[in-house]
């Protein structure tokens, strides 16, 4: 069956009928008859192109157009990490600020993406698009817009007139009026407290259109994290550039890196001066 561009076929003359492919699909488009055992399709415009039906079938009998068998890659589950290293990898992982002036391998970076676009999106949109930026230029830069917005923004915070009505309706917001003066006085003075040094950024956006954008984005997020900390690199959510980027009406931030899209997470990587010998049980 075809649906656009995409064909589907059920080889029959090979098919077992074990029915795994019916169980498998979330798009419910291959049915399983309960008196012949055959496989037959059904609305296919509603694949979402997940390929699960192609991975369970035991004789390589879905035939889909998005999994030529060039795309198809047997797992040899013997060489997964064991539960207790995965556990391990996740406890030791942390924000580790000591950043040196080290630059980060081309091949590790790839290495940190390519875990990134294997994390899950919603119905499979796979719409999340990553932005590397390793110029030191263009990192001053990102340092300076966060700060200049801040400072932007404490200037009106702190306008007796926008104050006054402000504040009791805002507290939180008004709490967080001296660390942004912190955070000017110590840029000043060179000591880079948005990017804490880091080498590199790795931008996460998302078109404007995709409601599950924030989602799919931490999720990818979270296996990059995770592949720069088996790679001994630090990562470091910005949280700081995410929220000078809210106040940027005229969006000049994507802008200046060429992004189309909205951009839902940052981590600042780099090579750490030293690594944590250990790690703390959560309270």
């Amino acid at each position: 069956m075809e649906s656009n561009n995409r064909t589907i076929h059920i080889e029959k003359n090979s098919c077992i009928k074990c029915g795994k492919c019916s169980q498998v699909c979330p798009a419910e488009i291959m049915i399983q008859d309960k008196t012949t055992k055959e496989i037959r399709l059904e609305q296919v415009g509603l694949c979402i192109g997940c390929g699960h039906c192609v991975d369970v079938c035991p004789t390589g009998s879905v035939i889909h157009s998005d999994f030529p068998p060039e795309k198809i890659h047997p797992i040899n589950y013997s060489l997964l990490p064991t539960p207790e290293q995965i556990m391990l990898l996740v406890k030791s992982r942390r924000s580790n600020r000591t950043i040196t002036s080290k630059p980060i391998d081309k091949k590790s970076l790839e290495q940190i993406v390519e875990a990134a676009r294997y994390a899950p999106t919603a119905t499979n949109s796979q719409q999340v698009a990553f932005t590397i930026v390793t110029d030191p230029e263009k990192l001053r830069q990102i340092s300076n817009f966060t700060i200049e917005t801040f400072e932007s923004l404490v200037k009106k915070l702190t306008n007796p007139a926008i104050k006054i009505l402000l504040k009791p309706f805002m507290p939180d917001v008004y709490k967080y009026v001296p660390a942004f003066k912190i955070l000017k006085q110590k840029h000043l003075e060179g000591k880079d407290p948005i990017l804490r040094k880091a080498t590199a950024l790795l931008i996460i956006h998302t078109p404007y259109s995709n409601r599950f954008g924030c989602e799919d984005a931490n999720l990818a997020y979270q296996n990059a994290s995770l592949m720069a900390q088996s790679l001994g690199i630090s990562q470091i959510y910005m949280g700081f550039i995410l929220t000078a980027i809210k106040q940027d009406k005229k969006k000049t931030f994507s802008r200046m890196l060429g992004i189309d899209g909205k951009i839902q997470a940052i981590m600042a990587l780099g090579i750490p001066a030293f690594k944590y010998p250990k790690y703390v049980d959560r309270i």
